[in-house]
């Protein structure tokens, strides 16, 4: 599972050149495709809009949404969501397409779609997204992100009321988007020692979202890993491959294992019924 992303992140990240292979190019949509078998496309309408979202899982069993890193909706955050439907007794998981319908195949690509997001409606899209899973039978529902996912999810906490539990990935919020010492639903975080995207998800900015979170009193929880970098739970044969390409090859399984118990654990204390 693989992504990288970034709000405002340092020109050096974006200058070497990120080009896929054809053959690898292949393999990543014949793994999208494989992927998308298992899901059911709905729509869901927010103010004037109409958008996608993509759902797998139980229809009774607690909901999650799931939210994109910066590549789109493509193989990796379904590779996430398809795990978060079978974890523990089943979770109903939903992915809405914040980009409608375009993905980002490389750095630049990412790049052009993720700054041309309109945060504010993408959090209207997660409002959105909450409230049809409740109304479609789950009695509670988290949010969980990636990167930008994981930064829209700790928005989420801020700003969507409906939100009854969030875990996020290596990403903070801009404070003109949310400010997580207004969080409302529990948080728990996870970010890698090694991530170097300043002000975004490393280190420094993690430490700063914690004493957010410590004033804003809500339940947290805030988890370091040593040794890996950003976009650590991105752990598939095809991630690994884009991981190494883009320059990141800290791979910790262990690492990946423990943070999807530590998942496991926030969502069945805070959306059991």
């Amino acid at each position: 599972m693989l992504g990288i992303c970034s709000r405002t992140f340092a020109k050096p990240f974006l200058k070497p050149a990120y080009s896929l292979a054809k053959p690898f190019i292949a393999r990543l949509q014949v793994r999208s495709i494989m992927a998308d078998s298992a899901f059911k496309k709905v729509q869901i309408q927010r103010d004037d809009t109409v958008f996608d979202a993509y759902v797998v899982g139980k229809e009774d069993a607690p909901g999650i949404v799931v939210i994109q890193e910066w590549w789109g909706v493509e193989f990796e955050i379904k590779n996430h969501a398809l795990k978060i439907s079978e974890l523990d007794s089943g979770y109903r998981a939903l992915i809405p397409d914040l980009y409608r319908g375009k993905v980002g195949l490389e750095v630049a690509e990412a790049q052009h779609l993720m700054d041309g997001l309109d945060w504010q409606g993408a959090v209207k899209d997660i409002r959105a997204s909450v409230n049809w899973l409740k109304a479609n039978g789950s009695r509670k529902v988290g949010v969980t992100g990636f990167c930008m996912g994981g930064a829209l999810s700790i928005a989420s906490s801020v700003l969507v009321p409906e939100v009854d539990a969030v875990v996020t990935f290596y990403g903070v919020p801009s404070s003109e988007l949310a400010d997580p010492a207004q969080a409302k639903a529990p948080i728990q975080a996870h970010f890698g020692e090694r991530d170097n995207f300043v002000g975004f998800s490393d280190v420094t900015a993690a430490k700063a979202l914690e004493e957010k979170l410590k004033v804003s009193g809500v339940p947290h929880e805030v988890f370091f890993y040593p040794g890996v970098g950003h976009a650590f739970m991105n752990s598939s044969s095809e991630g690994k491959k884009r991981r190494k390409s883009m320059g990141l090859e800290d791979v910790d399984e262990a690492a990946v294992e423990l943070a999807w118990s530590r998942f496991c654990s926030w969502m069945s204390q805070y959306l059991s019924p």
